[in-house]
């Protein structure tokens, strides 16, 4: 039997998991002043660096690699120590296997009940 959490209980990838609130990335067609431009990826960035929430404004091109769940729904991105172990054992379906965007950084990015979700793994 599954045991429901309770409305002041932390959620599981928080309690049990360990993994950190990173940042909530939102699909947006706004040109926001402050956009950093990922080439590799196709897509625009902004917010970010910026807000106190973790907001991430994403303005994708229409021939991004990035899968399209990400390009068309908001998603959580947290903090994993080990992002290899992380995709392992759970039941989640990969949509985009380990990739380093930048020095220092790897990322996934998992589907788990329709909702799209960022792993990031820091060396740093």
């Amino acid at each position: 039997m599954v045991e429901l959490r309770l409305v002041h209980q932390l959620p599981e990838a928080t309690k049990e998991w360990g993994w950190e609130y990173h940042h909530l990335g939102i699909p947006t067609a706004i040109v926001f002043p402050d956009e950093f431009y990922l080439p590799r990826y196709k897509f625009f960035v902004s917010g970010l660096s910026t807000s106190p929430f973790g907001i991430e404004w994403m303005r994708f091109e229409r021939d991004s690699p990035i899968h399209k769940l990400i390009q068309t729904m908001p998603h959580l991105a947290f903090v994993v120590k080990y992002l290899d172990f992380e995709l392992s054992p759970k039941d989640f379906n990969v949509l985009s296997y380990p990739d380093k965007p930048s020095d220092g950084i790897r990322v996934a990015i998992i589907e788990f009940n329709r909702a799209p979700f960022e792993l990031m793994e820091f060396s740093f």
